[in-house]
This record gives structure tokens, sequence and C-alpha cells, in this order.
């Protein structure tokens, strides 16, 4: 791993909200650190609603965690782009967040520990 990346199981059950909808809930979220970033929580794919998903053509690159894959998040009202992503082929050092997918929080979506 990245000697500036930890990741860890997140403590406690976690929520993804938007457009007053509850997307995800888990028990088993990861929690990565990465240098003097703020922390990421990331959600096993099983706990998120991936209904509300769609994957977009989007990709990043992380040097240290390798390609991200985006989604948007789409309502009957709304759609929110590339409000989600995921590293679904990570480096091996990452590997613990592959199947895991972190939210872009702000004023549309929000993640916190209940």
């Amino acid at each position: 791993m990245a000697d500036h990346i930890t990741i860890r199981k997140a403590p406690g059950i976690w929520t993804v909200r938007s457009g007053g909808a509850v997307l995800a809930e888990t028990a088993n979220a990861l929690e990565l650190l990465e240098g003097d970033y703020a922390p990421v929580i990331y959600f096993p794919r099983g706990d998120i609603a991936m209904a509300f998903l769609d994957k977009t053509a989007k990709t990043s690159h992380c040097p240290h965690k390798g390609d991200a894959s985006y989604y948007s998040i789409v309502s009957p009202s709304s759609t929110l782009e590339n409000a989600a992503w995921s590293y679904e082929d990570p480096f091996e050092a990452m590997a613990p967040i592959k199947g895991h997918l972190a939210f872009y929080t702000g004023d549309k979506v929000t993640v916190e520990r209940i």
C-alpha cells in the first residue's frame, strides 16, 4: 500500500442520502485516509441501491489506486452527474476498496455515520 494511504473498517453504520432518499446504508464501510485529504468512506456495492446509479463514460487515474469509474445518481426529478466513483480493478495494494463506491458530498449528497 502507498505509505501515505491507510484503509480501515469505518466504525459504526454509515449512510448516503440524496434527494431525501437513502441510497446506501452499511455497517461494512471502509475509511480511506490519504495524506492531508479528508477521510473518504467507501460503501460495499451490495449495500448500495445501484438502481439509482448509472455508470458514465468519465474515468480518471490515480497513481496510487488505479483507474476510477464514475456513476451519476439518477432520480425522477434530477441527475447528479459523476456523483460517485469506484476503483473497479485497483492496484493490488488497494484491493480492499474493490467492489466499493465513494460519493462526492455537498448540498445534494450526504455521507454520514448514524
